[in-house]
């Protein structure tokens, strides 16, 4: 299968969750102005851009085949038990999100720390999206989506991704020699497919619960 691109238009803000990701366990009405003042700021400037693959999967122990790669993670195996396929994407928010980060590091810490927050947010709305448009598309339950960094799957693995799904080409997202990618909001996944979930799934509505990254910051805040 070749690579496909989806585009979305701009999902709802979620207050909440931006203030999660930037710590803020408690919050004033004063701090609630001047996040709405940054998501008007953002609003309308960023891209909601997605690159995939379709890839068959067979899982021996710790090997996960994916036909034009082949992955050794115990944690990837584990999360693609029972699959027969599965999706390998990039999302990127494009760059207008490291500009305002960058211009608001050198004139206001509090709003950097909140535009970092907001592209934290809207990645994971954006990476919600597609997961449930595809979903929705193939009619199938998808399981969590897992990323190179996450447990035992090497950031090296990030540049047979980048080779296979063509991200610069696709979406625009380039991968530097210390595996971070640029736009810096950006993400790359598999994501299971399944025709049903089991109960454990069922029960692991919440991303945090689902998944396996325990010193996460953002865990549980």
């Amino acid at each position: 299968m070749s690579v496909m691109l989806k585009t979305y238009q701009e999902p709802p803000f979620c207050e909440k969750e931006i203030l999660r990701y930037a710590g803020c366990k408690s919050y004033d009405e004063e701090l609630l102005q001047l996040l709405r003042a940054c998501i008007k700021e953002v609003r309308g400037k960023l891209s909601y851009k997605v690159c995939y693959r379709e890839l068959p999967v067979t899982i021996t122990e710790e090997t996960c085949d994916f036909g034009c790669l082949t992955m050794q993670s115990q944690n990837l195996a584990k999360n693609l038990k029972d699959c027969k396929t599965a999706i390998l994407f990039a999302a990127t928010l494009g760059v207008e999100i490291d500009r305002l980060i960058a211009k608001y590091g050198r004139i206001s810490p509090s709003k950097a720390l909140l535009f970092q927050a907001i592209g934290a947010e809207r990645i994971e709305a954006l990476c919600d999206i597609f997961c449930e448009d595809m979903a929705k598309e193939k009619g199938v339950a998808l399981k969590p989506r897992f990323s190179p960094g996450y447990g035992d799957l090497s950031l090296e693995s990030q540049k047979d991704i980048f080779q296979i799904l063509d991200c610069f080409k696709r979406i625009g997202v380039s991968l530097n020699d210390s595996l971070l990618m640029s736009p810096s909001k950006s993400v790359t996944a598999f994501v299971g497919i399944k025709t049903y979930l089991d109960e454990t799934e069922k029960k692991s509505v919440n991303k945090c619960a689902a998944c396996e990254k325990t010193d996460c910051q953002y865990r549980g805040v």
